[in-house]
């Protein structure tokens, strides 16, 4: 199986200014890509092959307005424009939504090393056309071949896939049914809760913190607006750049937190993981819970989950939107005509039975192969 790997960059100056070329060469590139698609498809001819898209590449780069796409490796413009004709690919197989441009402020600047010319050593890494780069000391597994290696600079990572053999697990035979949510992040069948790291006393000090950076940047530039026009100076520029890092600080306390808990449920060695299938878009479309969903990453948790247990040998269900599992009972099986979210106890008309409710719903969950 391809696990992911990420390793931490430390770039030179020069570097650095080599990384955000080829950075923005990949992104000029993609968006070039959909732009010639667009208008190939507008005049009524058929799809593009990535092939004749780079022959036009090839072509451009002997012309003297874009004699600078020389300057990085070759590799980043033909990955680039793979990328985008792939994107089109699983538009038209209705797999994902119709790719969009990537926008300079917004998207992720990351661009595409060759994975035969990557190189690790136990302090660096060699990068085409940027040299040996510093890394952070980490258990790279060397001598392996790297499987579609990207690295993303915003973060100054390098990010590539290794082929890692699965181990063998003795399991429990234990059916695990895991409750995720807002108030608590999962609340599995055999007791165990993993709290809401946004709720913590950490994370709420970022946060206000994110939010006084934000109105003090928002004064500047109303105060150096000359003209209708906003003028950007060295202290917008310091403000952004720490608003910048402390929304990077953010994602990663986040991202971790999730990944800790998934290894963790893992860990327990349950036979099989049961969990409900969530319409994330549909709840998110709720602007009183939006912002809460987003920030508790539940397609991530949910992802990880699947691929971890994948990778154990644990057998991962999921079960449809509408299955009753905090309507139904766990004791008597009696299921309730309604239920609001503001009742967070479970209490059985039948049996009298008190529960917490997403206590009870991954007990039902746990189960649901017998109720099925």
């Amino acid at each position: 199986m391809i696990l992911g790997r990420k390793v931490r960059l430390f770039p030179s100056e020069e570097q650095e200014k080599a990384l955000w070329r080829s950075a923005g060469t990949a992104r000029f590139v993609y968006n070039w890509t959909l732009a010639r698609q667009e208008e190939n498809y507008n005049n009524g001819n058929k799809f593009m092959s990535d092939n004749e898209l780079r022959k036009e590449i090839t072509l451009m780069k002997k012309e003297d307005e874009y004699r600078w796409l020389s300057e990085v490796s070759n590799n980043v413009a033909k990955q680039a424009v793979k990328d985008a004709c792939d994107a089109y690919k699983r538009y038209f197989k209705k797999v994902s939504e119709k790719p969009k441009f990537k926008s300079r402020k917004r998207s992720k600047p990351s661009f595409y090393n060759d994975n035969m010319k990557i190189k690790f050593k136990e302090s660096s890494v060699l990068l085409e056309k940027v040299g040996w780069v510093s890394i952070k000391i980490n258990q790279i597994p060397l001598g392996k071949k790297y499987r579609n290696p990207r690295v993303s600079y915003d973060g100054k990572y390098v990010v590539y896939g290794v082929e890692m053999e699965k181990p063998e697990l003795e399991l429990t035979g234990e059916s695990l049914g895991i409750d995720v949510g807002i108030k608590d992040l999962a609340v599995c069948s055999n007791g165990k809760v993993y709290k809401n790291i946004n709720k913590s006393k950490e994370m709420r000090k970022k946060e206000k913190k994110l939010r006084r950076l934000q109105r003090q940047v928002s004064r500047k530039y109303e105060m150096n607006k000359i003209g209708g026009k906003f003028v950007k100076t060295s202290n917008i520029v310091k403000l952004e750049k720490q608003i910048k890092l402390l929304h990077r600080e953010i994602s990663n306390i986040r991202s971790n937190y999730l990944h800790q808990t998934t290894s963790e449920i893992v860990k327990t060695k349950p036979s099989r993981v049961v969990m409900e299938t969530l319409n994330i878009r549909g709840m998110m479309s709720n602007r009183h819970l939006a912002k809460a969903i987003g920030k508790q990453g539940l397609y991530e948790f949910r992802r990880q989950m699947k691929y971890k247990c994948e990778f154990n040998g644990i057998e991962f269900v999921e079960v449809d939107t509408w299955y009753p599992s905090s309507k139904t009972c766990s004791e008597c099986g009696h299921v309730k005509t309604r239920l609001s979210l503001s009742e967070r106890t479970y209490i059985c008309e039948e049996c009298d039975c008190v529960i917490d409710r997403d206590y009870n719903a991954s007990i039902n969950l746990s189960r649901y192969r017998l109720a099925a």
